[in-house]
């Protein structure tokens, strides 16, 4: 018997996000007890490893801010993801009302 889905694209959807989920579960799990490290982190290491020069001494060109908590932080990387999708979701809803308008 041959099963016609309809809704093909919904069900590949559904099997790549469990299988992120399993990878990232799977990854995680094995790890053990390591730490990611930012991107600003990794980068200042590998520069101060270039020049020879030891990380401790190493500052960039533009100094950055530091928030007094980690609470603070989270409340501010949420607020950018909050403003990003308003924007993201301006801009398509803009465009879905352009194209039902023509």
């Amino acid at each position: 018997m041959l099963v016609r889905f309809n809704y093909t694209l919904e069900v590949l959807t559904v099997i790549a996000i469990i299988a992120f989920c399993g990878i990232f579960l799977y990854t995680s799990s094995t790890m053990g007890d390591a730490e990611f490290a930012g991107s600003d982190t990794v980068g200042s290491g590998l520069v101060a490893e270039l020049s020879n020069t030891p990380e401790d001494e190493f500052e960039p060109l533009i100094p950055q801010w530091e928030p007094p908590s980690g609470e603070i932080e989270s409340c501010l990387f949420a607020l950018q993801a909050a403003l990003g999708g308003i924007l993201v979701g301006g801009v398509f809803g803009y465009w879905m009302g352009q194209k039902k308008k023509a």
